[in-house]
């Protein structure tokens, strides 16, 4: 099969070979997708500041999350429904990801089970991303079967409490069809064809910082709060107890015209940068957004929409190439920017662009 050449031609591709309905969900936002668009524009708002005469025979794009080393600062993003894009779904995602060293997020809407995508993928490291169902002891299997079988780390989705209004999937009327079955919505309770409002009436919206605390305590596991936009809410995050938070608005998926990954990563680093982990996703599609997400004191970044698009086109080689591309282009950026070591980058690498005033 021969591949696109860049992660633009992916997505480019992916647009003409997904189902329009699907497309949508994968592709779209919420309201008027000022949030989604600005997600990718905001690292291009930043410009760097490189540095030259620099020994870059050795480039070094480790890094440090959650007290383990990383080879580079790359995890795959937690998306759900991966069927919709591939057959082999999830199972294939994480298997290009262990081929890339890259560690994978398994979303509650995978269309594969925990259990099943840790056999299917057993080198893969593995996290899980949890949505909190109004039963909570169907909440409490699903952390039990993530920690049975060797899942790293929890990450707690706290942006949504209902799903956001997301105009693309009202035009075309998106349901999940009774053939795709969501193992984690069965144990809910959930039967038939689902349309989003469907999916968010099982979710508990009296999730609150407390719970953070007690999901820490039951799974022994570190928990990773996603969804934080403000400092105000980092602090909360840190005091309730999770190990690490994740700068996001959803992919722009929830609600319209809040802070993009970029925008909002500093005030979140300079309040506690310093006491857990600090990662963002959001628009990341090139070598040099990483290095911009680095340099604002990330520790690393989730990627959702490009890997989607990898296995929409090619599958699990799809996926693969993708990761490959986007490290591959990150290698580069260290050595032009003049920073062999991506642990040492810090703000003096980046500053807002002149261009910016203009976008």
């Amino acid at each position: 099969m021969q591949l696109p050449p860049t992660i633009t031609d992916f997505e480019l591709r992916a647009a003409e070979v997904l189902p329009p309905g699907a497309h949508g969900y994968f592709a779209g936002g919420a309201g008027e997708e000022i949030t989604l668009r600005d997600n990718v524009a905001a690292w291009q708002r930043l410009a760097l500041r490189p540095r030259v005469m620099v020994d870059c025979s050795d480039c070094d794009p480790s890094t440090t999350v959650l007290g383990r080393q990383h080879s580079h600062p790359v995890i795959v993003a937690p998306t759900a429904f991966h069927a919709l894009a591939k057959p082999e779904a999830e199972t294939a995602t994480a298997r290009a990801a262990a081929a890339t060293d890259t560690p994978f997020c398994l979303s509650t809407l995978s269309t594969t089970g925990v259990a099943e995508l840790a056999s299917g993928a057993p080198e893969a490291r593995r996290w899980f991303q949890l949505y909190v169902f109004k039963d909570r002891g169907v909440t409490r299997e699903m952390v039990s079967a993530a920690v049975d079988n060797g899942y790293e780390a929890l990450v707690l989705t706290v942006d949504l409490p209902l799903f956001g209004r997301r105009e693309r999937d009202m035009r075309s009327g998106f349901v999940i069809d009774e053939g795709t079955a969501i193992p984690n919505l069965v144990a809910a309770g959930a039967r038939g064809a689902l349309s989003l409002k469907d999916v968010g009436a099982l979710l508990d919206p009296s999730l609150a910082w407390d719970d953070v605390g007690r999901f820490a305590a039951d799974c022994g596991l570190p928990v990773v709060v996603k969804g934080v936009l403000t400092p105000e809410d980092a602090r909360r995050a840190l005091d309730s107890g999770a190990a690490g938070v994740v700068v996001s608005n959803h992919g722009g998926r929830q609600l319209d015209t809040v802070l993009s990954g970029a925008d909002a990563l500093p005030a979140v680093v300079d309040e506690v940068g310093d006491e857990l982990d600090v990662l963002v996703d959001g628009g990341i599609r090139r070598g040099t957004d990483v290095i911009k997400a680095l340099a604002l004191g990330a520790r690393a970044v989730l990627v959702g929409r490009p890997v989607l698009w990898g296995l929409a086109v090619g599958g699990e080689q799809g996926v693969r190439r993708v990761l490959e591309l986007l490290l591959a282009d990150l290698d580069t950026a260290l050595a032009l920017v003049g920073a062999p070591r991506a642990a040492e980058l810090d703000r003096s690498w980046v500053q807002r662009a002149p261009w910016a005033a203009m976008c």
